[in-house]
C-alpha cells in the first residue's frame, strides 16, 4: 500500500501507522506503532472473496481491494473491485457498491491523479480493465478500451507513471516447461488520456527471453525505474525520458541472492519497493521448495530474505550492500511505513524446516525491522498471523493513518 509513492493514505506521517494484512477474504487493521514496532489488532472486515491486491487513492482517504475466489492457475467465478473510507484512526467502512470483474485481478494501481483505477487480468489472454474514480472517489464506470491492444502474456503488474500519462504493463512471461517453451517477458506500455489506452512501447530485451520482469517501481524524483525479475532473479534499472519512453536496454543489472550459484527448483524473486527517501531499494528473494524427510515434507533450501540496494544519487545505480533474513518462508508481499523507519513483510503460510534433526514448525507471520540511516534492516521480530488450513497470507500494506 505504500507502494503509491510510497506515502501513505492523505497526510504526513504520524507515530502510529496502519497496517493491513489480508487472510484469504478477511482483511485485519492492525495500528503499528513506530517507536516500539507493537502491532494491535483493531478490526476485521470482509471482502467478497480473496484478497489479490490493495491500493490507496491518492489524496483522498480511499482505500481499494480487488479480491477474487481464484488463483494464479485456478479460473475464478466472483471477481470485485471496492472502494472503503479510511477512518480517522485507520478503520474501514465501504465506500459504494462492489464493482464486478471480468476475471481475477493479479495487481492493481489508481493513476497519481486520482483519475482512474486499473486491474491487470493475467488468466487467458492477457488484459486491463480501467474504473473512472469519482470526486469523492467511489469506483465508476468501467472504461470501455480499444480492441487489439495487446497486454502480454502474464501482465503480472500494472503501474501508471508519475506524470500520470502512461500506463505500465509488467510482462512477466513464463519459463519453459516439459510441455511448452519459454514464454518471452517485456515491459509495455500504453498512453492513457481520459481512462483510454493507446499501444505505447515494448521493450523486451533479448527478445524477451531470459527476462522475466515481475514487479517495477519509480524513482520519486528521477527518470528511473527499477524492476525485479522474478525468473531470473535479477535486479535492472532502467532510465526513461520526459515523454516517458524507457531505453530499450536495462542501464545496470544485479543479481538479487547472496549465492546465485546454488539456486534451488523453487526460487524466485519477488516484490520491489523504494525507500520513500529514494535512496534504498528492497527485493524479495523467496524460496518454497520442499523435500521429504523421514515421512515429513520440509523446506528443502534457498533464500528467504530482502536484498537491499543503494542508490548512487546521480547515476541511480544500484549496489547491493545486504541480504536481511525474513526468519520466515515465502514473503509475497511487503512494505515500507511512509516514514522510511520500519519494514514489515509478510509470508503466505505455514512451512515446516528440519533443525537439529527435529521438524520444527515455521508460521505464516509478519515480520518488522528497522531501518538504518545507511538503509540496512534490524531484525526486531517475528509476530506469527493464524492462517486456517488452505488459506494464506496473501497481502498486507502499511499507510499513515489520516488522523495521525
Amino acid at each position: 500500500m505504500s507502494s503509491a509513492g510510497d506515502r501513505g493514505l492523505n497526510g504526513a506521517p504520524g507515530s502510529t501507522m496502519a497496517l493491513y494484512s489480508a487472510v484469504d477474504s478477511v482483511l485485519t487493521h492492525h495500528d503499528l506503532n513506530l517507536a516500539t514496532t507493537a502491532l494491535t489488532e483493531r478490526a476485521q472486515v470482509r471482502l467478497p472473496a480473496k484478497l489479490q491486491y490493495a491500493w490507496p487513492h491518492p489524496t483522498l482517504p480511499v482505500f481499494y481491494t480487488s479480491s477474487s475466489d481464484g488463483g494464479p492457475r485456478v479460473p475464478s467465478t466472483t471477481d470485485h473491485v471496492c472502494a472503503w473510507t479510511v477512518a480517522a484512526d485507520g478503520s474501514l467502512q465501504p465506500h459504494g457498491e462492489p464493482r464486478t470483474l471480468p476475471v481475477r485481478a493479479v495487481h492493481m494501481c489508481a493513476d497519481p491523479g486520482g483519475r482512474f483505477l486499473v486491474n491487470a487480468h493475467n488468466l487467458g489472454h492477457g488484459r486491463l480493465t480501467l474504473h473512472g474514480l469519482e470526486a469523492d472517489g467511489r469506483v465508476g464506470d468501467e472504461i470501455a478500451q480499444a480492441p487489439g491492444l495487446e497486454f502480454g502474456t502474464y501482465p503480472h503488474q500494472v503501474r501508471v507513471f508519475p506524470s500520470g500519462r502512461t500506463v505500465l504493463v509488467v510482462d512477466r512471461g513464463n519459463k519453459a516447461t516439459e510441455s511448452k517453451p519459454e514464454d518471452p517477458g517485456a515491459l509495455r506500455t500504453f498512453g492513457v488520456r481520459d481512462g483510454v489506452l493507446s499501444a505505447g512501447q515494448v521493450v523486451a530485451p533479448q527478445g524477451g527471453y531470459g527476462f522475466g520482469p515481475r514487479h517495477a517501481v519509480f524513482h520519486p524524483t528521477r527518470r528511473w525505474m527499477y524492476l525485479s525479475d522474478e525468473r531470473l532473479n535479477r535486479l535492472y534499472m532502467f532510465r526513461f525520458d520526459a515523454e516517458d519512453r524507457l531505453e530499450a536496454q536495462p542501464a545496470w543489472t544485479l543479481e538479487t541472492l547472496a549465492d546465485p550459484v546454488h539456486v534451488r527448483p523453487r526460487q524466485i524473486a519477488g516484490p520491489i519497493h523504494m525507500h520513500p527517501s529514494g535512496r534504498f531499494v528492497y527485493l524479495a528473494n523467496r524460496a518454497d521448495q520442499t523435500v521429504e524427510v523421514n515421512g515429513a515434507r520440509v523446506f528443502g533450501g534457498g533464500e528467504n530474505n530482502i536484498a537491499v540496494f543503494q542508490i548512487d544519487p546521480d547515476t541511480g545505480e544500484p549496489t547491493r550492500v545486504q541480504h536481511a533474513n525474513t526468519e520466515s518462508i515465502h514473503v509475497r508481499t511487503f512494505a515500507c511505513d511512509p516514514s522510511g523507519q520500519l519494514l514489515v513483510t509478510a509470508s503466505i503460510k505455514p512451512h515446516a524446516v528440519l533443525e537439529g534433526g527435529q521438524v520444527v514448525p515455521v508460521p505464516a507471520a509478519l515480520t518488522i525491522f528497522r531501518i538504518g540511516g545507511d538503509g540496512r534492516l534490524a531484525f526486531v521480530r517475528r509476530q506469527a498471523v493464524d492462517t486456517p488450513p488452505g488459506e494464506m497470507l496473501y497481502w498486507m500494506g502499511i499507510a499513515a493513518r489520516p488522523g495521525a
